[in-house]
């Protein structure tokens, strides 16, 4: 298409000095020739906005659909790398940003069961060898991609991160990583995740996986709106907080670690509705899609099959770390391979729900290792850019 019109630009522009009306629509083709089938550059930041937002529900309408997980970030995030691309100029406002770390920060805290200790202390020998084993598997993968694969800044470290793609993705881009990429590291490595496990609980039990033991509340469940609120008023306060503080973990660990103390105290209930957080998460996608530029899409999209390759080797790594659990601690072996899936522990979650496994270990695994890895890892990936050094970034 675009070829077809700078093919009519140019004979436009031959006959343009002998009619005024052809000049004028030499330029216009001429104009859209280069800036591409859509263009945004023109357009006010409203209806930039209001393109977004309803990019935004189709796309994530048509994911949810298909049942892909983490439909609602991915749509949002295409849907603003669309109007990103388009020379749109709007970008996501720093307060919603800090504002939306601190809910996923609850959030986070809201999957950790009060049982958690007990089942540490419980399984402490098998839990050390997953996440030690998960967390250097996932670092060594990181730290080749860094040496070999040519990605800019630090996003080798924080691609492979195993698990927690959404407060890794927040974290990156403030610890020299390229968040665009990271995003996409992290959401290509959990399609491939969930895909293999849904694959794998249905072969291991296909009469209970095919029963779908999970029930969905639907998006407007019941709400208590007084804990909601309160919920709300302690996530976004903190969130606040510890940006104005400049807490080196971020605004996120910091609400998380005060959740987690606070639910535990039993003197909250943390109260976040689907439809909340599927705002958080939209909120998260265009924060990152918007960041897009053509030549990063088409970096991303020439680097896709090196991140389709890394994502691989973890999995094929955690699943060896499976087996040798299953040697060491007598567990089944699909408890064992969804206990050390890296990544997507919501959709892991769904998963074993649906089958005879070990529920209490899998969660206890993905939930343990989910918060040693935020905690953990701007230190890890500034010793490794120490150590092997870092590409430089990608300035576009």
């Amino acid at each position: 298409m675009a070829t077809l019109r700078e093919r009519l630009a140019l004979r436009l522009r031959h006959l343009g000095g002998r009619l005024p009306l052809l000049s004028l629509l030499s330029e216009h083709f001429a104009a859209r020739a280069q800036s591409g089938p859509v263009c945004f550059g023109a357009r006010s930041e409203r209806v930039q906005w209001i393109a977004l937002v309803a990019l935004s529900f189709i796309l994530i309408a048509i994911l949810e659909a298909l049942r892909l997980p983490g439909g609602i970030m991915i749509g949002a995030m295409l849907a603003a790398i669309v109007v990103a691309t388009a020379d749109g100029s709007i970008r996501m406002p720093t307060r919603p940003v800090i504002a939306v770390q601190g809910v996923v920060g609850f959030m986070i805290a809201s999957t950790i069961p009060p049982t958690i200790l007990s089942d540490l202390a419980r399984d402490w020998p098998l839990l050390l060898i997953g996440l030690v084993g998960v967390v250097l598997g996932a670092t060594g993968i990181g730290i080749a991609l860094m040496r070999w694969g040519s990605l800019p800044g630090a996003t080798g470290a924080w691609g492979m991160a195993p698990g927690a793609s959404t407060p890794m993705i927040l974290m990156a881009e403030e610890n020299g990583a390229d968040a665009r990429l990271v995003a996409v590291m992290h959401k290509v490595r959990t399609l491939i995740v969930v895909a293999l496990a849904a694959i794998v609980a249905s072969l291991s039990a296909p009469h209970v996986a095919a029963s779908g033991a999970v029930v969905n509340a639907g998006w407007f469940p019941p709400v208590a709106w007084g804990w909601l609120l309160v919920t709300l008023a302690l996530a976004v306060s903190a969130a606040f907080f510890a940006n104005w503080l400049r807490v080196f973990t971020g605004p996120m660990l910091v609400t998380l670690a005060l959740a987690v103390i606070l639910q535990g105290l039993g003197w909250i209930k943390i109260e976040l509705p689907p439809w909340l957080l599927a705002v958080a998460y939209a909120i998260v996608g265009w924060t990152v899609g918007l960041g897009f530029t053509r030549p990063i899409v088409w970096y991303a999209l020439r680097s896709l099959p090196l991140i389709v390759a890394s994502s691989v080797a973890l999995i094929v790594f955690c699943a060896a770390l499976g087996a040798v659990m299953v040697v060491v601690g007598g567990i089944d072996p699909l408890t064992a391979y969804l206990a050390t899936s890296p990544g997507g522990a919501d959709s892991i979650a769904i998963i074993a729900a649906s089958t005879t496994v070990d529920m209490r270990f899998v969660m206890a695994m993905q939930i343990t290792r989910l918060v040693v890895v935020m905690l953990f890892a701007p230190a890890l990936s500034r010793l490794v850019v120490r150590v092997v050094g870092s590409a430089p970034r990608l300035d576009v």
